[in-house]
């Protein structure tokens, strides 16, 4: 018999006795024990909790929380056998959005969890100047993505949603590219001067843009997108490819591969998922195929 767990991020709840009783109620309506609550700390965003329910017998660990949080506990169950259960509660939800899950409903998002069957995913490891590999699900980059997770204020995130991103961007786009040098497995290295290497396990980006519309979470590769534009009508060009899926140019190059490694001439704002983690020179990511199950809508395909 299925074990719940829960680990929920008390900051993207505007009140967590409240959800804790939705998660609950829907539990007990299957027939299921009150699930493992565990809540994340700023010190811990939530891989130690998820450890701590994989160590208590949870087969299903339910993030609760923004993309940090399914970060931190999908980082944990991959490689194993547990199932990872999205709840969305965050702004931007990227992985519950690329697989066309609800985010705006907990009990509808718990009764998924608990009803609907297991798919894996693949995964991205990603090592930032040669450290320790860290887990993406849906996308790492470097240049003007990360500068403008990093410059949107969260106190907005929280008022408008999403579209406060769209005012982190037109801040970051005040600063300049950088030189990157971009080899994909198999490949040369290509040197580009770029305002942006996104690397994607997914290509969906806030608001249902597809960046790179032949990312599938599931296809064993990781797609790669180079923007590089040059001027306003470069600009205009890749922003109108981008909105229109159309196909790859000179201002927004794409590639697919297993493995891809990024050189940037100085330390450059580097993200994970959404989160900023730094300024970095240089990015290896590898492709995990399948490594991740999650549970998603019982239809889907």
């Amino acid at each position: 018999m299925t074990r719940v767990a829960v680990v929920a991020n008390p900051a993207k709840l505007e009140d967590v006795a409240k959800a804790r009783r939705v998660v609950e109620d829907v539990c007990a309506a299957r027939g299921l024990e009150a699930p493992l609550w565990f809540e994340t700390t700023e010190e811990d965003p939530g891989g130690g909790q998820a450890r701590d329910a994989l160590a208590q017998g949870a087969d299903l660990v339910c993030a609760l929380g923004g993309d940090g949080t399914v970060r931190a506990v999908g980082e944990v169950l991959a490689g194993s056998d547990a199932v990872l259960g999205l709840l969305p509660a965050g702004t931007g939800n990227l992985l519950a959005r690329a697989l066309d899950l609800g985010t705006d409903d907990l009990a509808a998002a718990t009764e998924v969890a608990l009803t609907g069957r297991d798919t894996r995913l693949d995964v991205g490891a990603l090592r930032v100047d040669g450290g320790e590999e860290q887990v993406f699900l849906v996308m790492a980059g470097m240049g003007l993505d990360a500068e403008m997770m990093d410059r949107t204020d969260e106190r907005l995130k929280a008022a408008v949603g999403w579209p406060a991103y769209i005012v982190g961007g037109l801040r970051a786009l005040v600063g300049g590219g950088f030189t990157a040098r971009v080899q994909v497995a198999g490949g040369p290295v290509v040197r580009r001067s770029a305002r942006a290497v996104v690397i994607g396990n997914s290509g969906r980006l806030q608001g249902g843009l597809e960046l790179m519309p032949d990312a599938r979470l599931d296809d064993g590769l990781l797609d790669v997108a180079v923007v590089a534009p040059r001027g306003v009508r470069g600009w205009v060009r890749a922003l109108w490819t981008v909105a229109t899926s159309g196909e790859g140019h000179r201002h927004l190059d794409r590639h697919q591969a297993a493995a891809v490694r990024v050189r940037s001439g100085t330390p450059t704002a580097t993200q994970l998922d959404g989160d900023p983690i730094g300024e970095f020179r240089e990015l290896e990511a590898r492709v995990r195929p399948g490594a991740l199950r999650v549970r998603v809508a019982p239809g889907d395909g």
